[in-house]
């Protein structure tokens, strides 16, 4: 057990949970803008470079940091070009050891809040700024001839509003309250809009907190999301363990003053309030039995003290908020609730009894799960909606795992599996599979186009993969006893690097390279980005993240090794930055030991970041300077990013030769880079 510094005790038990993990993403965008990425930080090989770690700041000095962005943000306003009418608002400030601050910030314009606007300004120790990173891809920094007047009223947003709400399952007949006017940017062009919030709750009992955004002029729906996210004691899942509880001989509760002063209450299935704090006389709570009130409550109390202790120890990082503050848990949800939820309007952690009350949805992973939520919804703000969705609910099982790893209880061992303690299915097998999520009969395995219009919590399963991959690698493996045999999408074999890198990895993204509208792409540019901060663009680490990425279908492999289903590659990862409206640049591969000309159906990978791929012209160039066209301009191709694989027809070539692929920016107003090319023999 390990020691604390509030009165403790101790019982034995073991916990039950079940869970259907909602999740809470209250922001807002569809699409995500790739970070310039500035200056790489150089980093010993399998090492990370120390300066580029995250300072663990106290809650008064994240507080002073936050006081001096606030203080400057005009003058960060006027260095990013932004209009006269556009204020910024510091979100959140985070640190690194050698000085390199990431501040995220919101915007408004004339007054109103501008969703999709946020943004994360990264700056050395000196104030020279490396990189911004938006979530809006609009080709313009300042927000122009946006008409603050609405042409419809607010009670037709609200009625629009209302509609949607009731077509998702809410059972509301009015708004939480009145729709307010807002800038959405998140979709590109920025446009005047009402959001409208409908409460109530939902057809499964999950209190509703729809935002529904409508647009301002004509009155149809734009976008909507919802922002509701699916102790010591006798605990049903990690048997005797000690809980942080205050009070004194006779009168106890659970209150945990080490650790924010987060609190568990008994909402003695009711849906609304914060129940009744537990209290006792013995400082003893459950007794390992479900059919014991104080039994959730000691495992929603442990559950939320190690993660608390995983977000401190591991990442720097004192509370959800970084500000020392705890959350609260309210157990006892409802009658016969199968599901869990984080709520930002609460700052709360809610968990139900599952079927027929028995079985309460408090297991380790489903806490950290749910705790994890509200991390993500204070740092990158994922839009619970579309890819950035899947993302937020991905992010909150990767650190389940890494919390249920870290706590290393002898009951509940750390595992890949999400959601196994609680039976949700009825039959003994998890909720969902890091190692192949395909295995729940709805999650997928790898990334495509399409992805974006599941379920969030099926969208996740890529990303899940890609933890999975980069911990552990592919193939068959045994870990803690249990059994795992991960795939890949292009049949190549991934090398982890631990569980440790990974999570520090995805960590260091989430709170400095994510946005609200960050999509699979833009996770790829993000945590490329981080592992050559920490590790360096040429250390296996860095490979490790392209190679683990591509074994999920996004963006090119490191380079090199052979395609069992293709042939032999050649390839060039070396980052080459793409002038805003300049002369064309190349990315050169080298191709050696083929004979004779090159196949009719050469394989072209292509991997460029870029923020309006419709501003770009590629073309291949052969040994002798013949150029194949691969991708002309157009104004209509307003997406990010070039990731993808062309076929030539490139069989009147001589293989052999120095191969180019020539890329140009022929419209001013957005930035990007090659990240790799190969060719495929």
């Amino acid at each position: 057990m390990r020691s604390t510094h509030s009165r403790r005790a101790t019982a034995t038990g073991a916990l039950i949970a079940a869970a259907a993990l909602l999740a809470v993403g209250v922001q807002t965008g569809s699409a995500s803008a790739a970070p310039d990425n500035g200056t790489a930080r150089t980093a010993t090989a399998s090492k990370a470079n120390p300066g580029a770690l995250a300072k663990q700041l106290s809650p008064s000095q994240r507080a002073e940091l936050i006081r001096e962005a606030t203080a400057s943000r005009a003058a960060t306003a006027k260095k990013l070009g932004l209009g006269s009418q556009e204020k910024l608002v510091v979100r959140d400030v985070v640190q690194d050891n050698d000085g390199t601050t990431h501040t995220r910030y919101e915007r408004t314009f004339d007054g109103l809040p501008v969703l999709g606007g946020d943004l994360v300004v990264q700056e050395t120790k000196a104030g020279a700024t490396e990189s911004v990173v938006k979530a809006s891809r609009a080709t313009t920094a300042q927000l122009k001839a946006v008409d603050t007047v609405a042409d419809i009223t607010p009670a037709a947003a609200s009625k629009q509003a209302l509609g949607a709400a009731k077509a998702a399952g809410s059972d509301r007949a009015e708004a939480d309250k009145a729709p307010r006017k807002v800038v959405w940017m998140a979709s590109g062009t920025p446009q005047l809009a009402y959001e409208t919030v409908v409460g109530g709750f939902q057809e499964d009992g999950t209190p509703n907190a729809l935002h529904v955004i409508t647009d301002a002029s004509t009155g149809a729906k734009l976008y909507e999301w919802q922002a509701i996210e699916n102790g010591v004691g006798n605990t049903e899942y990690s048997g005797q363990v000690t809980l942080g509880t205050s009070g004194s001989s006779g009168a106890y509760t659970l209150t945990d003053t080490a650790r924010g002063s987060h609190k568990t209450y008994n909402l003695n299935h009711g849906t609304s309030g914060k129940g009744t704090l537990f209290s006792g006389s013995d400082d003893v709570w459950g007794n390992g039995s479900a059919s014991n009130a104080e039994t959730a409550a000691a495992d929603a109390h442990y559950g939320a003290a190690e993660t608390w202790d995983y977000y401190k120890n591991v990442h720097g990082r004192t509370g959800i908020k970084g500000d020392g503050v705890g959350a609260y848990s309210r157990v006892h949800y409802g009658n016969n609730y199968v599901n869990a939820f984080w709520d930002d309007s609460c700052f709360c952690m809610t968990y139900g009894d599952g079927s027929g009350n028995a079985n309460p949805l408090t297991a380790l992973d489903v806490a950290a799960h749910e705790m994890s939520h509200g991390v993500t919804s204070n740092t990158a703000g994922l839009n619970y909606s579309g890819e950035s969705g899947g993302l937020n609910e991905a992010t909150s099982d990767i650190f389940a795992t890494a919390v249920e790893f870290y706590s290393n209880t002898s009951a509940d061992p750390g595992d890949y599996l999400i959601g196994e303690k609680i039976d949700i299915n009825g039959d003994g097998t998890p909720l969902r599979y890091q190692d192949k999520p395909s295995k729940d009969g709805a999650s997928k395995d790898s990334w495509y186009s399409g992805l974006g219009n599941l379920d969030v919590h099926y969208s996740s399963g890529p990303a899940n993969h890609f933890f999975y991959l980069l911990s552990e690698g592919s193939g068959a493996k045994t870990i803690n006893g249990v059994s795992y045999n991960s795939p890949t999408s292009d049949g190549l074999p991934v090398t982890g690097i631990g569980r440790a890198k990974a999570e520090q990895i995805w960590f260091k993204a989430l709170t400095t390279k994510f946005t609200s509208t960050t999509n699979y792409a833009g996770a790829r540019t993000g945590t490329l980005a981080v592992a050559g901060e920490l590790y360096g663009t040429s250390s296996a680490e860095y490979k490790a993240v392209q190679d683990a990425w591509a074994g999920i279908n996004v963006g090119a492999r490191s380079g090199g090794g052979t395609d069992p289903g293709s042939g032999t590659v050649f390839e060039n990862s070396t980052v080459v930055a793409i002038p805003d409206r300049g002369s064309a640049v190349t990315s050169s591969v080298t191709v050696t030991g083929r004979t004779g000309n090159a196949p009719s159906a050469l394989k072209v990978g292509v991997d460029i970041t870029h923020t309006y791929r419709g501003d770009l012209v590629i073309d291949l160039v052969a040994p002798d300077g013949s150029t194949y066209r691969l991708k002309n301009s157009s104004s209509s191709d307003s997406a990010d990013n070039v990731q993808t694989t062309y076929t030539v027809n490139a069989s009147s070539e001589t293989a052999n030769g120095t191969w180019k692929l020539k890329v140009q920016d022929v419209y001013s107003g957005d930035t990007g880079k090659i990240n790799s090319f190969k060719l495929t023999f």
